[in-house]
């Protein structure tokens, strides 16, 4: 079975590390490690079967979300070429993806 590399563009690691603050914050940074671990567990979940989720062609080419825990988005998109996964986001709370994902520059 072919596992494709799974990477976090710098947007998405900086939206992982704010919401660790935020959930350190409001419940403790053992709860933030655990709910932190398990959005990024979910992510290299995609490395044996990363063509799931919603394609969102309207958005961007190739990307596709999946939801996690009811309150979180995960973009993403799959490159067979080079077998790898860039997470693009990690949105949390329904936040407005939409536009933030329309510039590929601001993955940066």
């Amino acid at each position: 079975m072919k596992r494709y590399a799974v990477v976090f563009t710098p947007r998405a690691e900086r939206q992982l590390a704010e919401l660790f603050a935020y959930v350190a914050d409001q419940s403790g940074e053992s709860r933030a490690e655990s709910f932190i671990g398990k959005i990024i567990a979910a992510c290299h979940q995609l490395a044996t079967f990363p063509v799931r989720g919603n394609k969102r062609d309207d958005i961007r080419p190739k990307l596709r979300t999946i939801g996690y825990a009811k309150r979180v988005t995960i973009a993403f998109s799959a490159d067979a070429a080079s077998e790898a996964v860039a997470i693009h986001g990690v949105f949390y709370g329904g936040q407005d993806f939409d536009l933030l994902l329309r510039d590929a520059e601001g993955d940066g």
